[in-house]
């Protein structure tokens, strides 16, 4: 159980920064209110409609959202009641601020879903004290979600967690229009390192490869999986071909720097991959199947033409590598 003492910065990653605050009203002044309150320990975003909250929550999900009740166009049960029922925002915690202290109005918020209310005005102490709790809940509630998609061996995301997201992902680019690129790698003769050194040291091996992919992913959206045995992935939303390309480079550069003995290779003395990435850009057709059946094909080729390097294409194009 993670203590509501502990600082919030401590529960993310450090590469997520501050938490996100949404703040949803249709007066400027409430939303100033609440930006001066906020603005020293979070990241503080700022809609004037429900229509408009709804669209920062789909490009950009806050870890939480003061929402308005009364509000011009989409109210802020409707919001929530639209927040709740899409997958991709469902667990953004919602507390509602409202100038209305109606209880049928509270039991209302609270049965579609949202953890509190505030009443206006609103005493900055508590609501401060508030959204602490209820972010720290929301972040112990992330990590337990994640927990579920950890591989065990490697400590990195598991297959199931990778076949989600990387349907999220495709959906998100189709709607940004946005690049998205995808890698699958293999550790080259990695039955016959097992044979030589034993499935402990293979272990060990693999863990190491995790470790190393895991460091050369620099941005949070970034994402790397065991795909599989010896097999990982990579997904890299708004990532172009050739930022992907350079990525791509710079793993099986580092995974053979690692120096890992592998005397049984017949390319190398050291642990090497293979990787295949394949990026779907512009207006490119197709699916998220379609990108990871390219991303496999090209690992394909890199596997037998000669291993431990980089075969890439773009999706609906023949780029050669």
């Amino acid at each position: 159980m993670i203590d509501l003492e502990t600082p919030i910065a401590s529960l993310l990653d450090n590469s997520h920064g501050k938490p996100k605050l949404l703040v949803v009203d249709d007066q400027p002044i409430n939303i100033q209110v609440m930006y001066q309150a906020f603005a020293g320990e979070y990241q503080v975003f700022m809609a004037t409609s429900g229509e408009q909250a709804l669209t920062v929550c789909k490009n950009n999900p806050p870890d939480l959202i003061l929402l308005d009740i009364v509000m011009p166009g989409l109210d802020g049960f409707e919001v929530c009641t639209r927040l709740k029922a899409d997958e991709a925002t469902r667990h953004i915690p919602v507390i509602f601020v409202t100038a209305h202290t109606d209880p049928a109005q509270e039991t209302h918020g609270l049965s579609i879903g949202a953890v509190d209310f505030i009443a206006k005005p609103v005493n900055p102490d508590v609501v401060r004290a508030r959204v602490k709790t209820h972010i720290t809940l929301k972040f112990q509630s992330d990590l337990l979600r994640k927990l579920v998609f950890l591989d065990g061996l490697s400590g990195v995301f598991n297959r199931r967690y990778f076949d989600q997201q990387i349907a999220t992902e495709w959906a998100r680019s189709i709607r940004s229009n946005s690049p998205l690129s995808l890698i699958l790698l293999d550790v080259d003769f990695f039955k016959l390192y097992n044979d030589r050194y034993g499935h402990q040291a293979g272990d060990d091996a693999l863990r190491m490869i995790a470790v190393t992919l895991k460091s050369c992913l620099r941005r949070p959206a970034d994402l790397v999986a065991r795909y599989g045995g010896e097999e990982f992935a990579c997904v890299l939303p708004d990532t172009s071909f050739e930022d992907a390309m350079a990525l791509a480079l710079e793993l099986e550069r580092k995974i053979r720097e690692k120096q890992i003995p592998h005397e049984s290779s017949t390319i190398d003395k050291v642990i090497t991959i293979s990787v295949g990435l394949a990026t779907r850009e512009g207006h490119a057709d197709g699916d998220a199947p379609a990108l990871l059946g390219l991303a496999d094909s090209m690992l394909y080729k890199a596997k037998h033409s000669g291993r431990g390097r980089v075969c890439a294409e773009i999706l609906g194009q023949h780029t050669p590598t």
